[in-house]
């Protein structure tokens, strides 16, 4: 019989990043949070978390934690056709899923409201960049998520979603201080861009495919997509707008696009476990639904 006492004491640590938070979650303490857990990596011999800020897991804790999360979710469906097996009466079922930040800020809040309606369950979106969102569900930290990686994660089902659009876009008061005598190698060098995150590299991507051009520009890191464009509009720097959120401040003279007006493309999938679980189901067809419509065919 699995101790799922410990079980759960893991999974929390590892959703909420350190044990105190997953105390506060389990309503224990700090120290039953550390014996549970210590209890379970004596038990199995194997280290469950990496300690740290934060705290994450092992191959061998990611792969319990990953077990948890699916046992909550058919628990919470369970329980909801049948009210009786429950100890006490619990909240909405839980979905945790791992989505990227131009996502959430275009396409998938439909995806997520239209979910919610129809199922009543809550959503708990982890953000990380697209080309990595993946790694979070072979972990186990997540059931599903939204990804720019094609390489099926074992025990999971790959739909390709579409393209997501993008743009070099600068604020008209940008151009003559940077781009006076037109965006070429040198000028890009020398005019401050915007980035997500060391890991963006959508800029480097447009500038090598539109000029030619390896990048080694100042930068100013700004971590949120409407951050970015706000910074943007501001004439901070120059950077790469997902088109459906530029596409209104070009047209309104906002914005500028980039000679020479090259666009390019991520390719997003979604990819979620085989747990047969109609939330999931439910979550998948709403997911699949939005990215239909709002999403470039591939």
């Amino acid at each position: 019989m699995l101790d799922y006492a410990s079980l759960d004491a893991v999974a929390a640590v590892v959703r909420e990043g350190s044990f105190d938070k997953a105390a506060a979650l389990l309503g224990v303490t700090p120290s039953a949070v550390s014996q549970r857990v210590k209890g379970l990596e004596e038990r199995l011999g194997a280290v469950l978390l990496t300690r740290g800020n934060p705290c994450r897991p092992t191959a061998v804790g990611a792969r319990l934690c990953a077990h948890v999360e699916q046992v909550r979710l058919l628990e919470s469906e369970a329980t909801a056709d049948l009210p009786k097996l429950a100890e006490k009466p619990s909240g909405p079922a839980l979905v945790r899923i791992a989505v990227n930040a131009d996502s959430v800020s275009t396409w998938f809040p439909r995806a997520a409201a239209q979910f919610a309606t129809e199922t009543g369950a809550m959503l708990d979106l982890v953000m990380d960049d697209e080309a990595h969102t993946a790694n979070r569900l072979r972990t186990g930290e997540v059931l599903a998520a939204v990804t720019a990686d094609p390489t099926p994660v074992s025990g999971c089902r790959t739909y390709r979603l579409g393209l997501i659009d993008y743009v070099a876009t600068a604020s008209p008061d940008f151009m003559p201080r940077f781009f006076a005598d037109g965006v070429d190698a040198a000028s890009l060098q020398h005019a401050p861009m915007l980035r997500f995150d060391r890991r963006d590299e959508l800029q480097a991507r447009w500038a090598q495919e539109a000029l030619g051009v390896s990048l080694s520009s100042p930068v100013h890191w700004t971590p949120a997509t409407h951050a970015m464009l706000d910074m943007n509009l501001a004439g901070l720097g120059w950077a790469m707008t997902p088109l459906a959120l530029a596409e209104p401040h070009i047209a309104a003279g906002r914005l500028v696009e980039l000679p020479p007006r090259r666009r390019i493309s991520v390719a997003l999938y979604w990819q979620r476990t085989r747990l047969a679980a109609r939330l999931l189901e439910s979550l998948t067809l709403a997911v699949r639904a939005a990215a239909a419509e709002a999403l470039a065919a591939p």
